[in-house]
């Protein structure tokens, strides 16, 4: 593997089985971070979660490049120089950091669940901008940050009332402290063209 590291020694590189498999890319048109969360009890859940195969031809599945424990540690399961399949329609020209939190498992479809995020810890919050410092100086184009939400629109059955609908994604919450993030990493905020 002659991924490209990882931009902090903050983070520990941990690539997932199917790397080589990812699509490459020219690290000069990446212009976007998208902040996800896990949905997931634990970075370990999400690890499992990150190997399992979604697209049978290229033998790949859905990351982030980065995920940031509640702790603030980070490990980087992607190389930048590779495409990640975390957010429909923006992959190619984006970095995804996953944000370990439960949010709405496991019962991301509920009605009740919908604002079921937890807070998200100082070190936690700490271990991110100081990735987005670092980014900005590994990806020179990166300009922009979004939510997960803010990318996928998409509306599905509630699982509790099929009847109903609700968003296929939320993340990362409303907890995600983003005036903050925005006035400390300099990142403008998506705008939908």
């Amino acid at each position: 593997m002659t991924g490209t590291s990882e931009p902090t020694g903050q983070c520990r590189q941990h690539w997932l089985s199917y790397v080589d498999r990812l699509d490459p890319r020219d690290m000069a048109c990446v212009n976007l971070v998208v902040i996800h969360c896990t949905e997931l009890p634990d970075l370990a859940t999400a690890r499992d979660y990150g190997e399992v195969i979604h697209y049978p031809g290229s033998e790949t599945g859905n990351s982030g490049h980065f995920y940031v424990d509640r702790d603030g540690s980070c490990e980087q399961w992607t190389p930048l120089d590779r495409v990640a399949h975390h957010v429909r329609g923006h992959n190619a020209r984006s970095v995804g950091i996953e944000m370990v939190n439960r949010g709405r498992y496991p019962d991301w479809l509920d009605t009740r669940r919908q604002n079921d995020y937890e807070a998200y810890p100082e070190a936690q919050i700490t271990g991110l901008l100081g990735l987005l410092t670092a980014l900005q100086r590994t990806l020179p184009a990166l300009t922009t940050i979004a939510g997960h939400d803010q990318l996928d629109l998409e509306r599905v059955p509630a699982s509790n009332q099929p009847d109903q609908t609700v968003r296929r994604k939320l993340d990362p919450g409303p907890t995600f402290p983003w005036e903050r993030v925005l006035s400390t990493s300099g990142l403008q905020r998506w705008q939908d063209p």
